[in-house]
């Protein structure tokens, strides 16, 4: 393991949340299985022939099962540690028939190890924890031995998208790629980053920010 304290490998946060109801229980144990990924899968096989999108902490999936929805070409991985997230974006991909989605209930890092060099032609990451104390900098995702993991299994000309209403992350994302050696900054105007992109479906935590009057920024970096 690298010794930078920024490549610590750790979840930090809850995994589960409210004891699932019954209903949630049962689709978690008739639907999970068949699209989880394997500890052992192959994971550049999972969608043979198709370009592969990632989404790293989906929440209770409303993006990537609306993205999923728009490009039924495109395989999406999505990588969420708690459960909570897990069953929400089961009850999304079930009323949405969605095929070309699989899930890692885990640690998206764990993920990015798996994943082949070059094998990703979009990631995403909208509105992770931020992690607001200076102290707890290193728990961020946006550090540099999590974009070295993603800066690796994105292909040159390969996207990568970050949303967050939150000033910190906001700045830090900012001071973390704007000159990063692997990633170029595709604003040319202050709307490319205040205007959410219209292939970029929302999320309920950007609805909720939105709502209560905070400003939200979306950032699109490209793989060199």
């Amino acid at each position: 393991m690298l010794s930078d304290p920024t490549t610590i490998r750790r979840l930090y946060g809850r995994r589960t949340g409210h004891k699932l109801r019954v209903g949630q229980a049962a689709m978690l144990e008739a639907d999970l299985p068949a699209l989880s990924i394997a500890p052992d899968a192959d994971l550049a096989a999972l969608f043979p022939g198709q370009p592969l999108w990632l989404e790293i902490g989906f929440g209770r999936g409303e993006h990537m099962v609306a993205q999923a929805a728009a490009h039924p070409d495109i395989g999406i991985i999505g990588a969420e540690p708690f459960l909570d997230g897990v069953v929400g974006a089961l009850v999304n991909i079930r009323e949405a028939a969605i095929t070309n989605i699989r899930l890692h209930h885990g640690d998206a890092l764990d993920l990015l190890d798996r994943l082949p060099p070059a094998s990703l032609s979009r990631a995403f990451l909208l509105h992770p924890d931020p992690w607001p104390k200076a102290r707890h900098a290193k728990r961020r995702f946006v550090n540099p031995g999590p974009l070295a993991l993603l800066a690796r299994a994105l292909k040159p000309g390969a996207e990568l998208r970050i949303g967050t209403d939150h000033p910190i992350y906001c700045h830090w994302t900012l001071q973390q790629l704007q000159n990063h050696p692997d990633f170029t900054w595709l604003a040319e105007t202050p709307a490319d980053w205040n205007h959410r992109p219209e292939d970029w479906p929302p999320t309920r935590y950007e609805q909720k920010a939105l709502k209560e009057g905070r400003e939200v920024w979306y950032f699109r970096f490209q793989r060199r």
